[in-house]
C-alpha cells in the first residue's frame, strides 16, 4: 500500500542548455509547489506607517519562507556558469531586440553584426534560426530598402527565404543604388563642365571684343 511518505517526490528539472524547453520545466515544478505566485509578484511589502496584525505577519514570513524555497530550488536547478550564461543570454535578448541598421552602414555590415548577435545567443543554448533573423532585417532595414523589402515579400516565402538568399539580394539593390548615384554624380560633374565652359567662351568674346 502506498503511503505518503513512500510518494516519490519530482526532481528539480535541471538546466541542460536549452532555454526555452527547462523554463517551461522549472515553472510548471514551481507552480506544483505553489511557488510560482512568488516568481510573478515577489514578498507582499507592509505599508510603511502601518502596524499589521498577528494574521498579517505570519503571511509575510510564510511568504518570505516559501521564497527562500523557491530560490533553492532555481539553485539546485543552475550551477553558478550556467547562471552567468543566462543573465548574458538576457542581455543579447534584449540587444536583439532594439538592432536596428545604422545611416551609412552596408548591407554586409549589418548582417555581420546582427549574425554576431544570434551566433553568441546559439552559444549560450538560444537558437534563432533563419527565420526568425530573416523577419528581423527585414524590420530594422533603412528607409531606402523599403522598395526592395516590400518586392521581396510580395514575391517569396519568408518562411523558406534563408538568411544568404536574403543577403544577397539585399547586397544587388544596394549595388545598383550606388551605381545609380555615381552615374548621377558624373552627370552632374559633366553638365557643370560644360555649363562653365560655355560662360568662360562667351566672357573671353566679350573681352576680345
Amino acid at each position: 500500500m502506498t503511503t505518503e511518505s513512500s510518494f516519490v517526490q519530482p526532481a528539480v528539472p535541471r538546466f541542460d542548455g536549452h532555454y526555452d524547453h527547462w523554463a517551461m520545466l522549472i515553472e510548471n515544478f514551481l507552480r506544483s509547489k505553489e511557488y510560482w505566485g512568488l516568481i510573478e509578484n515577489g514578498i507582499p511589502a507592509a505599508t510603511e506607517g502601518v502596524i499589521l496584525t498577528d494574521a498579517q505577519r505570519k503571511h509575510i514570513e510564510d511568504q518570505t519562507l516559501k521564497d527562500l524555497k523557491a530560490k533553492n530550488y532555481l539553485f539546485q536547478a543552475l550551477d553558478r556558469t550556467t547562471r552567468v550564461k543566462l543573465a548574458l543570454l538576457q542581455a543579447l535578448r534584449k540587444e536583439f531586440e532594439i538592432l536596428h541598421m545604422k545611416a551609412g552602414e552596408s548591407v554586409n555590415e549589418y548582417f555581420a553584426r546582427t549574425l554576431t548577435i544570434a551566433n553568441k545567443m546559439k552559444a549560450n543554448g538560444e537558437n534563432k534560426g533563419d527565420i526568425v533573423v530573416v523577419e528581423k532585417i527585414l524590420r530594422s532595414l533603412t528607409h531606402k530598402f523599403d522598395y526592395v523589402v516590400c518586392s521581396i515579400e510580395k514575391s517569396r516565402d519568408i518562411d523558406t527565404l534563408t538568411i544568404d538568399e536574403l543577403q544577397s539580394s539585399l547586397f544587388v539593390h544596394e549595388q545598383r543604388m550606388s551605381t545609380h548615384v555615381e552615374e548621377e554624380h558624373a552627370l552632374q560633374i559633366t553638365h557643370g563642365d560644360q555649363s562653365g565652359g560655355r560662360g568662360r567662351g562667351r566672357g573671353s568674346s566679350r573681352g576680345r571684343g
